[in-house]
């Protein structure tokens, strides 16, 4: 009884393992949707000498070179997410795979 206890404990890790990653997944195409946003915001930015910005409910004409380096620190901002992200990942998919091998190795014991 003692044994099949912690292996189901490990399997609810597991399982609570497998929720954050999702849930990391989620928030980092969230992020890379922005970025993708963004970078083709700046693609835009290059080709223009007016620009506008939304703030609120209205449009504002803005400093192009403002608004390039705003955008440009942006794009920083959510590539460091995705990293920090992309790291947290890997760390949650080794600590599935070492509860894994832990509950395969206390069934193979019984």
């Amino acid at each position: 009884m003692k044994i099949e206890d912690n292996a189901q404990e490990k399997i609810n890790m597991i399982q609570a393992y497998e929720q954050n990653l999702s849930a990391l997944i989620s928030q980092k195409q969230s992020f890379q949707s922005q970025l993708l946003e963004i970078e083709s915001s700046l693609i835009e930015i290059q080709k223009t000498k007016k620009a506008y910005k939304i703030i609120g409910n209205i449009m504002v004409e803005t400093d192009v070179p403002a608004l390039k380096k705003d955008t440009k620190q942006r794009q920083e901002m959510l590539k460091l997410r995705i990293d920090s992200i992309e790291k947290q990942e890997e760390k949650i998919k080794e600590k599935i795979a070492d509860t894994q091998k832990e509950v395969m190795d206390t069934m193979k014991k019984k």
